[in-house]
């Protein structure tokens, strides 16, 4: 008798204080590739937004409360991420950052639409995601329609003539191969001499790159993501294949050096929002610090970056309108959010949910791997 009004009595305190417990916590949730071919992104936006989260709840919190994030990894493939999404909209989280991929973004952006639930992407740049009209749907990294832009005035800049674009069948790979071909045709010197899509995923490239090279072109640029960048270089040079490959800014990542080895990575040319190393704000050396003191290394590439600026972004609304009222907090990012100082520069965003004002720059890799700003 006495074991079960002990057992009673802990049901009780158990349900009486469990949603004072949930009360104590604000969850922000966090879609990335924590597996699969981008996992090397993945592992860095978590560990920027684990430490980013650290930080506010070591200075007290946020609304009197512990922040909690809650992970949620769609593999980089849509079909996951659309459960991951399902899932996590269950979990009452007040707004989601991620993720990286546009196709893995597009596969979640309905269900958190529909679940209320604002959603703040950091790598997904094809231009059709802020074309929607989804009113809690943000992203802290630029457009592909502004990328096309830089990378047909720096294959101009560099004299081709005769252009090859591969790109990956991806919502943002077919994206950004279809603006620069867009605005290539209008130019009366330039012949595009191949356009064409790889399978990605693949171990060998040979017969594309053969394809390719019975067209002879001046160059190649490349829409798609790092791990067949870096694939596609070194077989290119095993074949003796001394064509210049232009990358767009899904190949920014260190990995792509380690797949394609130094040697046939060296010249590779890339447009990319800046690296870590050359974010010149008071609070990207102060994270960057942070970061190394934390993991003993700087973060791989500038889209993991974007996932700390979404979370700040998320952070700061809530702070801002002293609620987690989604409605609330998408007015404020919409309409009174301006210079906020975010870790890749200053963050405002447009009716459609675009930041405002990023500006694409050139890197090349050099002889030791280095990603360098070409002024």
């Amino acid at each position: 008798m006495k074991k079960l009004l002990f057992l009673v009595l802990a049901g009780i305190v158990a349900a009486t204080t469990a949603p004072a417990l949930a009360q104590d916590t604000i969850k922000i949730g966090l879609m990335c590739p924590l597996t699969g071919s981008w996992a090397a992104e993945g592992k860095d936006m978590k560990q920027i937004v684990e430490l980013l989260a650290d930080q506010v709840n070591n200075e007290g919190g946020l609304l009197g409360k512990q922040v909690k994030v809650v992970i949620g990894d769609d593999g980089g493939d849509p079909r996951t991420a659309a459960l991951a999404a399902q899932r996590m909209a269950t979990r009452d989280v007040a707004a989601v950052v991620g993720t990286y991929g546009s196709s893995i973004t597009e596969a979640s952006q309905n269900i958190y639409a529909s679940a209320n639930i604002i959603q703040v992407a950091n790598g997904s740049t094809a231009v059709r995601l802020t074309e929607k009209g989804l009113p809690y749907f943000f992203r802290t990294c630029p457009r592909d329609d502004e990328q096309g832009r830089v990378a047909v005035k720096t294959l101009l800049d560099s004299g081709y003539e005769n252009i090859a674009i591969l790109h990956d069948n991806t919502t943002y790979a077919k994206g950004l191969a279809d603006e620069a071909k867009k605005l290539l045709d209008k130019e009366e010197d330039v012949n595009i001499v191949f356009f064409d899509a790889l399978t990605p995923g693949e171990q060998d490239y040979g017969t594309i790159l053969s394809k390719m090279k019975t067209k002879d072109p001046d160059v190649v640029f490349f829409t798609g993501y790092y791990p067949e960048a870096g694939l596609m270089l070194r077989q290119k040079m095993e074949k003796g294949w001394d064509v210049p490959f232009i990358g767009g800014d899904a190949t920014n990542n260190p990995d792509l050096v380690k797949i394609a080895g130094n040697k046939a990575a060296e010249g590779f040319r890339f447009l990319s929002p800046p690296v870590p190393g050359d974010l010149p704000t008071k609070e990207a050396r102060e994270f960057l610090d942070a970061y190394e003191a934390r993991y003993q290394s700087t973060p791989g590439s500038i889209w993991a970056v974007l996932a700390g600026d979404g979370f700040r972004v998320i952070v700061e609304a809530i702070r801002q309108t002293e609620s987690t009222d989604t409605q609330k907090m998408a007015d404020y990012l919409h309409d009174e959010m301006e210079g906020f100082p975010g870790l890749t520069g200053d963050i405002a965003f447009n009716e459609k949910g675009d930041r405002i004002g990023d500006v694409y720059r050139v890197y090349r890799v050099d002889a030791d791997g280095n990603f360098v700003l070409m002024e």
